[in-house]
């Protein structure tokens, strides 16, 4: 039960860090709650597409 834990550890800690990611963004205000709902919903997946899909060239440097 210990690696569960530490898993969930770590995807809450990722979660945390794409919503401050979101929020630092450069886009508008909806897509950013949009994004934060999305990530929070489905905190793996919705990690994942964030960071290949959400971000902007302006975003990722």
């Amino acid at each position: 039960m210990g690696s569960y834990s530490l898993l969930g550890t770590i995807v809450v800690i990722l979660d945390i860090i794409a919503i401050i990611s979101v929020l630092l963004g450069s886009a508008s205000v909806s897509h950013k709650v949009i994004w934060i709902i999305v990530v929070l919903i489905f905190p793996v997946v919705g990690m994942i597409v964030y960071y290949l899909v959400g971000r902007s060239s302006r975003d990722a440097a």
